[in-house]
């Protein structure tokens, strides 16, 4: 079975239960799969479904028993649906880039078992808990499946609803904010990521405990993976991978597992923090997709897209690709894990393809040795895995931020100068972004400002203005941009004196002003321009005023309009 359910109203999550075993539901040919979808009226299309059954098992042969956990991102599939979450512009406005609510895609959180069963004709059967959601807090839903699944797999459907009337009382995330979620018995506790978080700063330890009882299980992050575990064989090679991340190059991930396939995927998509990774990506992704052939086709270059594969299958299917990462089992043990070697993408023909980076890239940045130094110091130190991922995180923000600030500083200059902005026209443009122009600020405010390592920085910067996520970043900033104009445009006609303004003016130039002025309001109000609350009623008065103005007839049609 797999199970979904969708909390109600605001709430961040649904959930569906997936059973894979002839003895459960109609009998089909062995391996049949019967599904289950909590709350019932959450409304997933046919396709949906059938996916979320293939994505919720390992498809190639695992002969392991108990339990594993893995996640995967499903396209929505039938058209843009209306979400029940009235706050989601909310949210999304305060929330860090890369913990957005997804509008056209589905995480799935998967808690799958597999137990030895006489009764059943395979000798064992199969059960998956899947929690749906378009958040991607996994942190929050595979802890919240390690207290549900195994009582689920006990008592069933009535576990189940028990505890989906529990998480439809949940208050909504409120980015900035610690909630204590309340479920059989127990109580998360965790923080909600802000914006206006400093980048790189660690998750508040303590929380307020406000005597809860029992003590809640406190979560440090929501969403931040253990990097050092997630990157232990390929740490030497951190730096290559976090430039293709950044070109937004067409990766596979070929794992063991899909808890080794989606932790990879989801630790590659999260090393480029704060900058948004725009392409798309699949920490788990098997055969039965429905964009199988579109990525296998050979007519056409691989999409940008970061995709994890346990099927040996695909080795054949996918040896096209530019980038394949081959992992095996992820063992933490007390020295360096043994590291992968980078190998020309024609080594990979046989089936037995061992660990390695396949791929023809040259890097654009020399190797940071002392990164490396570092890590291995704290291995021989026994160093705690959350302090070396901690390392990690900070080595790889910082590069980042020393690719991404030379770019911030180069369009903040773009902006025209406030004392162009007058009240009674329109506001100045936003000046256009030249590539030239902003290679030529590198020499003198270049990432070598901020940043040791040397290499190819202008290459790489002309690779990244090919990529998705450079035309995410600037489409991103370009919004803020031309939103705050319009708010320092409001503020300009708060300052001015519109009775001096109106003396000499026909009726048909006020009117229109007072036309404008509403539309600015309908514009300030419902894209939640960065104006303060008083300066929006100042406008208001201005309006007021304005139509006072005029003859009682144009007021009449004004007040109707």
């Amino acid at each position: 079975q797999a199970a979904g359910h969708q909390a109600a109203g605001h709430r961040p999550v649904s959930m569906a239960t997936a059973t894979m075993s002839p003895s459960h539901g109609p009998l089909r040919a062995p391996g049949a799969v019967s599904m289950l979808v909590y709350p019932y009226d959450f409304r997933l299309t046919e396709k949906e479904k059938t996916s979320i059954c293939y994505l919720s098992f390992p498809d190639s042969y695992s002969g392991g028993l108990g339990d594993t956990q893995f996640s995967f991102r499903l396209r929505q599939s039938g058209g843009q649906r209306t979400t029940p979450y009235e706050d989601d512009g909310e949210y999304n406005r305060e929330a860090p880039l890369t913990l957005q609510r997804e509008s056209a895609h589905y995480f799935g959180y998967v808690y799958f078992r597999q137990v030895k069963d006489s009764s059943v004709k395979r000798g064992y059967f199969q059960k998956s808990l899947v929690l749906v959601s378009r958040l991607p807090y996994v942190n929050l839903f595979q802890s919240l499946l390690q207290l549900i699944a195994p009582e689920y797999f006990d008592k069933l459907e009535p576990c189940l609803e028990a505890v989906c009337n529990e998480i439809d009382q949940w208050p909504p995330p409120v980015p900035g904010q610690t909630l204590n979620l309340p479920v059989m018995g127990v109580v998360i506790q965790v923080r909600i990521p802000s914006r206006v978080d400093k980048p790189g700063s660690s998750p508040v330890k303590q929380f307020n405990q406000e005597n809860l009882l029992p003590a809640p299980l406190v979560l440090p992050s929501i969403h931040e993976l253990d990097l050092f575990r997630c990157f232990q064989p390929v740490l030497i090679h951190v730096q290559m991978l976090w430039e293709l991340m950044l070109l937004g190059e067409p990766i596979v991930v070929m794992a063991p597992s899909p808890t080794v396939s989606s932790e990879m995927v989801l630790a590659l998509t999260s090393c480029l923090a704060p900058l948004r990774y725009c392409c798309d990506y699949r920490p788990y992704f098997t055969i039965h997709d429905s964009e199988f052939k579109e990525y296998t086709t050979r007519t056409q270059a691989p999409p940008n897209i970061v995709v994890g594969v346990t099927n040996p299958f695909f080795i054949k299917t996918l040896q096209h690709w530019p980038h394949i990462l081959r992992v095996g089992e992820l063992r933490m043990s007390g020295d360096l894990p043994k590291q992968v070697k980078v190998k020309k993408p024609a080594k990979l023909r046989t089936l037995d393809t061992k660990p390695g980076i396949y791929t023809s890239y040259k890097t654009f940045l020399h190797k940071d040795k002392t990164l490396i130094k570092r890590l291995l110091k704290g291995i021989q130190r026994k160093r705690p895995s959350e302090v070396q991922s901690a390392l990690l995180r900070r080595h790889l923000l910082e590069l980042t931020q020393s690719f991404i600030i030379p770019l911030e500083h180069y369009i903040a200059s773009l902006m025209p100068l406030q004392r162009a902005i007058t009240p009674w026209k329109n506001p100045p443009q936003i000046r256009p972004f030249r590539q030239d122009d902003f290679m030529k600020t590198l020499e003198h405010a270049g990432p070598q400002l901020t940043c040791v390592l040397k290499g190819d920085w202008l290459g790489l910067y002309r690779r990244f203005f090919k990529s998705p996520n450079f035309d995410g970043w600037y489409r991103q900033r370009h919004r803020e941009m031309t939103q705050k104009l319009e708010a320092l445009h409001l503020e300009a006609i708060c300052d001015a004196n519109i009775v001096a303004w109106m003396k000499d003016k026909s009726e048909v130039e006020i009117v229109d002003l007072v036309l404008k002025l509403r539309e600015k309001l309908v514009r300030a109000r419902c894209q939640h321009l960065p104006v303060k609350e008083e300066t929006l009623q100042r406008v208001g008065l201005y309006i007021e005023t304005v139509i006072g103005s005029l003859p009682e007839d144009l007021q009449t049609v004004l007040h109707h309009h």
